[in-house]
């Protein structure tokens, strides 16, 4: 008797079956299905099935069985393809780097005009910072930053950013920031009168930042515009609407990363 399975020699084990292989449904990949001719590339998925457009246009939806496909004439199975794990991204749009242990601070620095430029600089990038080991220190102005500089000693390995308010032609802050010579020191900045003016008004839940005559101070002329109360309880609204890079405006975007980059530049 001739067995299925083994045919004429019962000892020569069983025969092998032929492994059908798999193949990722990638969109575009051009499949054929056997018992209806039809032959399209993949589209998209929809409920356990497969939708194939052929050279004409036409759309079919196909289930996804095994070895219910060919590819170049040869069975295959059609499977989902393989979705790479998504990466994290930290506040300010940068991969994430899991189990972060602080590097050990550089001698580098970013100056910051005061604390509130510190605590939003920290909210959206304090990931960064602590990959790169760098510390943001407040100013309290910079009316004192050219005694601050020399204070600080500056050198190759030892370099200072500084973040300033209001940084437009004919201000204060551009003639001063004109008068430093050290190529170890950067000085960038916003166009914004106060750093919470750089927060996107959106993002706190107003149209627009209200326009405050001059001889007002900023905040509190802020504050009573849009019945805040105190600048304190005005930071704290700000800070809140503040959850990563996409609630700051382009140009503090542009001069902060300036900044990193600068006092973590290999010597």
């Amino acid at each position: 008797m001739r067995s299925h399975d083994y045919g004429r020699d019962v000892l020569a084990g069983p025969k092998k079956r032929r492994e059908i292989p798999e193949v990722a449904a990638e969109p575009g990949t051009v499949v054929e299905d056997p018992a209806s001719g039809f032959c399209g590339a993949v589209v998209r998925f929809e409920a356990g099935n497969v939708v194939l457009e052929d050279r004409h246009g036409r759309r079919r939806l196909f289930p996804l069985t095994p070895a219910g496909f060919l590819v170049d004439g040869r069975p295959v199975t059609l499977v989902r393809p393989q979705r790479a794990p998504e990466k994290k991204l930290s506040a300010s749009g940068s991969v994430k780097v899991d189990g972060l242990r602080a590097r050990t601070a550089r001698d580098s620095r970013i100056w910051v005009e005061g604390l509130h430029d510190a605590t939003l600089v920290e909210r959206v990038w304090g990931h960064d910072l602590r990959v790169e080991g760098v510390v943001v220190e407040p100013l309290d102005g910079v009316d004192v930053l050219p005694e601050r500089i020399e204070e600080f000693g500056t050198g190759r390995d030892r370099r200072l950013g500084v973040l300033v308010d209001h940084l437009v032609e004919g201000s204060k802050e551009s003639r001063l920031v004109s008068s430093i010579r050290d190529e170890n020191v950067l000085v960038t900045g916003h166009p914004y009168v106060d750093i919470w003016q750089a927060v996107k008004p959106a993002s706190v839940g107003i149209r627009a930042w209200p326009v405050i005559p001059r001889g007002v101070p900023w905040k509190e002329g802020i504050c009573e515009a849009l019945g805040w109360g105190e600048p304190v309880e005005g930071w704290r609204r700000v800070l809140a609407g503040v959850k990563g890079f996409r609630d700051l405006e382009t140009p503090l975007l542009g001069a902060v990363e300036r900044l990193i980059d600068f006092v973590t530049e290999p010597v």
